[in-house]
């Protein structure tokens, strides 16, 4: 569970990325978890681009994808999810 702190540097380090994963209409399909699970282990910290929808089935569809790859919700901006999941080779000295 990533403390106020944590979250604060995160977002910062995660302002300069882009989106690498996009979600699109299909939804999350198997090929696309798998895809998110590679690229958290070899990033850590990702965007991922939601696609237009509702706002209350945006919020489910990223509740969905943080509690399906294992990784922590560190903020959401529009259709942007930024989401963090601690590797093995750690990128991110958390404070």
């Amino acid at each position: 569970m990533l403390n106020s702190k944590q979250r604060q540097y995160l977002k910062g380090q995660a302002h300069s990325l882009n989106p690498v994963i996009l979600v699109g209409d299909a939804g999350l399909s198997d090929n696309l978890l798998a895809e998110l699970d590679r690229t958290l282990a070899h990033h850590e910290l990702i965007k991922v681009r939601l696609p237009a929808m509702e706002r209350n089935e945006r919020d489910s569809l990223a509740a969905e994808i943080v509690m399906r790859s294992g990784a922590e919700m560190v903020q959401m901006i529009g259709r942007v999810l930024v989401i963090y999941r601690a590797s093995e080779k750690q990128r991110y000295s958390l404070p």
